[in-house]
């Protein structure tokens, strides 16, 4: 298989005006940018990045990433060397003027934390008076600059009786979509007490209901819970969830880049793959031995031996946070494999695959489809040629994918979503 770096995500500092609970990569006000990577450091790591896959989605972090005074230089490099970029935030620092130097760098998303609807609770999970006020005033500034966001949100026990009413706030508040995470127990998330598996089970059957309720108007995901997949599987077998493709994919489609230039192969996962700064990206995504792991390796426990393997395959960074092993079987699931046959995706392309076009497309449509990111453009590629088929055309144009967009359930020819390139 041709293993492809479809989205890293890049820690660019551990600095932070928040101290959240659960912070994997332990930040705060504390943390100093003297191991940091210079800019131009993190410029040639985008190249290296770009010579592995010319078109890659790039989400830059933190820590707070607008900490970073070389942030939008970094984007807009990234960007004009063909990368997707969009950055996670907590919001609190999301001026007009912070909006208007990301949109000018490129930047098309921006993921924000909101882990309650409630003052008391987010201020003091995320050590911060004022927090959830100063990032729901930055969401309102996100949409005068018509700057797509994402809501993220970590399930807990202190939320999970919200989750719900979370979720349909952030549609309401016009976010592309809703992503609920789950705690991996690493950093200072490893002294937090995590959620029964039984009240994973229960949360993950809210989430495949909610997708499919929220269809349309804004995606909903599991983030760090792949059997989330499962779930969807058994509630709702046509959703366009299920075009993923997962056991995990952190080591295969997927990696993370430290403040300090260690290559990992999610933010969750700690394992070091390699170091940047004595190895290029592309020599260490071919040939280290931890990726070649979790690529070749047999998946251990009821995992190795579950029908969903294929569909799920568990977390590979909470098998590594509490059973030492990236290849154990997920100790947040409760499901016991049924000893039946392995469950095989049933989409024909899933996202990270590559497509081979059956019409034709003009240069101008093909220019266009290349600017996708790779991790998504051939589930595109494949949606535009079912659509052309349906009304007897044989060739792709920009005319063409100009009126697909305006028809997609969401509306795509006002709003420019994180995936879809622009016209």
């Amino acid at each position: 298989m041709n293993y492809v770096p479809h989205v890293v995500a890049w820690n660019l500092t551990r600095r932070c005006n928040l101290e959240c609970a659960h912070c994997y990569i332990s930040a705060g006000p504390h943390e100093s940018a003297t191991s940091e990577l210079e800019t131009a450091e993190a410029l040639r790591i985008v190249d290296e990045l770009v010579a592995v896959n010319p078109a890659p989605l790039i989400i830059l972090s933190g820590g707070e990433p607008l900490l970073r005074h070389d942030l939008t230089q970094i984007a807009a490099y990234a960007t004009q060397h063909g990368a997707t970029v969009v950055v996670g935030t907590n919001g609190t620092l999301l001026t007009d003027e912070r909006i208007t130097a990301l949109k000018g760098a490129g930047v098309s998303g921006v993921a924000v934390s909101i882990d309650s609807l409630r003052p008391s609770y987010h201020d003091n999970f995320r050590h911060g008076k004022g927090s959830l006020e100063a990032t729901t005033l930055a969401l309102g500034r996100l949409r005068a600059a018509r700057l797509d966001f994402i809501i993220q949100t970590t399930a807990t026990k202190g939320n999970r009786a919200e989750l719900e009413r979370v979720a349909q706030w952030s549609a309401e508040q016009g976010a592309v979509a809703f992503n609920c995470y789950f705690l991996v127990a690493t950093g200072r998330g490893a002294s937090l007490s995590d959620l029964a598996p039984a009240d994973y089970e229960a949360v993950l059957a809210d989430l495949a209901r909610w997708q499919r309720e929220f269809r349309g108007r804004m995606l909903v995901r599991a983030k760090c819970a792949p059997h989330f997949m499962r779930h969807v599987h058994a509630a709702d077998p046509a959703s366009p969830i299920l075009n993923y493709e997962t056991r995990c994919p952190c080591g295969t489609q997927y990696c993370r880049i430290t403040p300090d230039g260690k290559l990992t192969p999610c933010p969750y996962l700690p394992e070091v793959a390699g170091d940047l700064r004595a190895q290029s990206f592309g020599e260490i995504w071919r040939s280290s031995p931890l990726f070649r792991q979790l690529r070749e390796g047999k998946l251990g426990g009821k995992c190795g031996s579950c029908e969903y393997q294929k569909l799920c395959g568990g977390c590979r960074a909470r098998a590594f946070a509490l059973e030492g092993d990236v290849l154990a079987a997920d100790p947040s699931c409760v499901y016991e494999p049924a000893g039946t046959a392995v469950i095989e995706p049933q989409h024909e392309v899933s996202y990270g695959q590559e497509f081979t076009p059956a019409l034709t497309w003009s240069a101008a449509a093909r220019s266009r489809l290349d600017r996708i990111p790779s991790f998504v453009r051939g589930v595109v590629a494949k949606r535009v040629e079912d659509w052309a088929r349906e009304r007897g055309l044989h060739e792709v144009t920009p005319e063409l994918l100009g009126e697909i967009r305006k028809a997609m359930p969401l509306d795509f020819s006002k709003k420019r979503p994180f995936f879809v390139a622009d016209s």
